[in-house]
């Protein structure tokens, strides 16, 4: 059932929520990556522009259920107000009296952004009362945050019961990129898993076999799947439990026309330190006490091989160890060779596109997810509990 956007909507004059994902990195009052707050432009101006009065709402961090000034979104108020080019009223609240003021004041093309939500232990429980105050602010209510979006809370779940809810702009996009790459994906389709949990990447794995042509893996989960695959491999990232299943997933890749590929070579380490010693050596030549911390050079070729030929490509887990600078070559090949593709490249969210932002290569890629656990759910091809929320057209 296809959901309501901000297009199906008619917001002049009316009070709108916008639920939106400024949950931004701080450091010393400073903002460090904006990618969230500049994600989130489009669905407010559109607002602006149709004369709402807007009011945003947002947590940020984790402050246990309870007012902590450290996880303010004062700051994220006065940031935002630059990259809007306008005026940004901050409510000290984001329900009660206060909140109710702040938005009582607010005239048509308004913005106003709430105090952190999590602040309220009842947002996480997604309460009914909590829910109610929030939905008491507005007349109609819009989910941009899709890095929320996974999460049954007040504000993604809740307020959709007491108000007409749409999907914002940045929400719509996600939703058609990455539900267009599992639906309709231009062929050969192309997935490269990495990251360090193996947990979190085998309900992926089980969605996408069937659906992709050929299945890159690498980062800390790839040694589960090597030891599954009878290969020795050190103190390398293990997740002994996962073995069975892993095994079960290779003999299905390998009975069927997938290319599923694991990691040929390794650069292995004694240590996750930038000056210990490390060397690259093939799969079958892990030292009993080093550990794999990046994809070796013969791998990083081929993934790129891969790549060159893929028409879709969805990226999500680094390939090593890359904050650490000699450990990052792995995954800087893998967003060289996405950079150079002509496909369309789609990127996970979380430590994938901080790689990129870190390497200056994420202006190359086709669409870059904002949520990293919504994304990876999505892949799994869960339902995602604010978008099922949201009101059938």
């Amino acid at each position: 059932m296809a959901k309501k956007t901000i297009h199906d909507i008619e917001p002049t004059g009316k009070r709108v929520l916008v639920r939106v994902d400024f949950n931004v990195p701080i450091v010393e009052g400073k903002i460090t990556d904006k990618t969230r707050l500049i994600s989130s432009l489009p669905t407010i101006r559109y607002l602006v522009e149709k004369g709402a009065k807007v009011i945003l709402c947002s947590h940020l961090g984790r402050p246990k259920g309870k007012p902590n000034p450290e996880y303010s979104l004062r700051p994220v108020a006065a940031a935002f107000c630059e990259l809007l080019g306008k005026p940004v009223a901050f409510a000290p609240d984001c329900i009660g009296a206060e909140a109710e003021a702040a938005v009582g004041k607010l005239q048509e093309g308004d913005v106003l952004l709430l105090e952190n939500l999590r602040f309220y232990a009842e947002e996480e429980k997604n309460d009914e009362g909590f829910s109610r105050a929030l939905a008491s602010l507005a007349d109609l209510y819009v989910n941009d945050a899709f890095g929320t979006a996974h999460r049954a809370h007040a504000s993604t779940v809740g307020v959709t019961k007491l108000l007409p809810a749409a999907a914002g702009l940045l929400l719509s996009k996600e939703l058609e990129v990455l539900g267009g790459a599992l639906d309709r994906p231009k062929q050969p389709f192309v997935a490269i898993l990495g990251g360090a949990k193996v947990v979190d990447k085998i309900p992926v794995i089980e969605n996408l076999l069937g659906k992709v042509d050929a299945l890159l893996l690498g980062g800390g989960m790839a040694y589960t799947f090597l030891a599954a695959d009878g290969f020795e491999i050190g103190k390398s990232l293990l997740d002994a439990e996962r073995i069975p299943l892993a095994k079960k997933l290779l003999a299905r890749a390998r009975s069927s026309d997938l290319s599923l590929q694991l990691p040929q070579d390794v650069v292995v380490t004694p240590e996750l330190k930038e000056e210990a010693p490390r060397k690259v050596v093939d799969r079958s030549e892990i030292p009993a006490d080093w550990m794999g911390a990046d994809i070796g050079p013969r791998t990083a070729k081929s993934f790129a091989d891969q790549i060159s030929r893929a028409q879709t490509v969805i990226w999500n887990g680094p390939m090593g160890v890359f904050e650490i600078p000699p450990l990052a070559e792995g995954t800087l090949a893998v967003a060289k060779a996405l950079a150079a593709s002509e496909a369309m490249t789609i990127v996970g969210g979380g430590d994938s596109a901080a790689a990129l932002e870190q390497m200056g290569l994420a202006d190359k890629m086709g669409h870059i997810s904002t949520g990293g656990g919504a994304s990876l759910e999505f892949l799994e091809g869960k339902t995602l509990p604010g978008v099922a929320a949201l009101s059938d057209q």
